[in-house]
């Protein structure tokens, strides 16, 4: 009677046996490690730059970012409030995910440099996504814009905000982004980044590349520094005409720390870039660190869920 027991029981056993030792055979012993990597960045933006994250089908990422004016220099200072009276630029948006993957949305903003009243159409679609087993080692996020200027035109055709026809009000941005988390501190990001505009300023470029570099460094369970710098490739022609006319153009540096309070995610950042768009932040920065020409900002994201999932 003992042995037909344990027969039995073997008979049972044997094939969930047999089947757990197929399953392995076929996804192999780590497939549990092939899992998405997630939580690269926090936010969909580093400070100036996009960085690889996309919003989860369903939600709505309602934006609000502020520069305020220089800290010191000639238009900062206690005169100022270091810069606290004054603001460069101001983006309202909301964005909203259409899959996990596929991200929309529409701004506002202010606008610095040659142009003003900034409208921006964007999309951002998550290509790749780094894996725990690094089959997939690296995360790839493709982002684009379309901005329209609606503000008035200038009398004058030599400048570079005279609109002839609607096309010139025209801007747009393509970039990569490349991000890699390493471990559960460390995430970097590499933005190869490409900006047209339809209306530029005498010698100045109608198209532009530019190189971005980003990074995460988390300290806690909720607050990280985060950081972003941006090479622009202007032309030596176009660079040595603006300098002799008294203008210089440089390259944006943002440096920051990001705090996470449940749906809400603060950036508290300071930047030479005066404008929050990368149609204007890349080709036009004219402000420098090393002369005070840095500002206090910040980005607010509040996320909502309208039941997606």
């Amino acid at each position: 009677m003992l042995h037909l027991r344990l027969i039995t029981a073997l008979l049972l056993t044997a094939p969930a046996a047999m089947a757990q030792d197929d399953l392995g055979a076929i996804f192999g012993k780590d497939s549990v490690r092939r899992d998405p990597v997630t939580s690269t960045f926090k936010s969909t933006r580093i400070i100036n730059g996009q960085s690889n994250e996309t919003l989860a089908k369903g939600d709505l990422d309602f934006r609000v970012a502020h520069r305020f004016g220089d800290m010191g220099g000639s238009g900062g200072g206690s005169s100022t409030f270091f810069g606290l009276d004054n603001s460069t630029d101001i983006r309202i948006a909301f964005e909203y995910g259409i899959t996990d993957r596929l991200t929309a949305g529409l701004s506002r903003s202010k606008g610095s440099g040659n142009f003003s009243q900034m409208w921006e159409f964007l999309g951002k679609f998550k290509l790749l996504q780094q894996t725990h087993d690094n089959r997939v080692p690296v995360g790839v996020t493709l982002f684009a814009n379309a901005v329209v200027s609606s503000m008035k035109s200038s009398p004058d055709k030599a400048d570079p905000n005279y609109f002839d026809k609607f096309s010139d009000r025209g801007s747009a941005v393509a970039q990569v982004v490349i991000s890699r988390k390493f471990g559960e501190m460390v995430s970097l990001a590499l933005l190869p980044s490409f900006v047209h505009r339809n209306r530029v300023g005498f010698k100045d470029m109608n198209n532009m590349f530019a190189m971005g570099l980003g990074g995460r460094l988390r300290f806690s369970k909720r607050v990280a520094l985060v950081a972003d710098y941006f090479y622009s490739f202007r032309d030596e022609e176009s660079k040595d005409y603006y300098e002799s006319r008294g203008t210089k153009f440089y390259n944006s540096l943002g440096v920051g720390v990001e705090i996470e309070t449940g749906g809400h995610v603060f950036h508290l950042n300071f930047t030479n870039a005066t404008a929050i768009l990368e149609n204007q932040f890349i080709p036009e920065t004219v402000s420098t660190w090393t002369h005070g020409q840095f500002r206090w900002g910040f980005n607010i994201s509040r996320r909502f869920s309208l039941g997606g999932r």
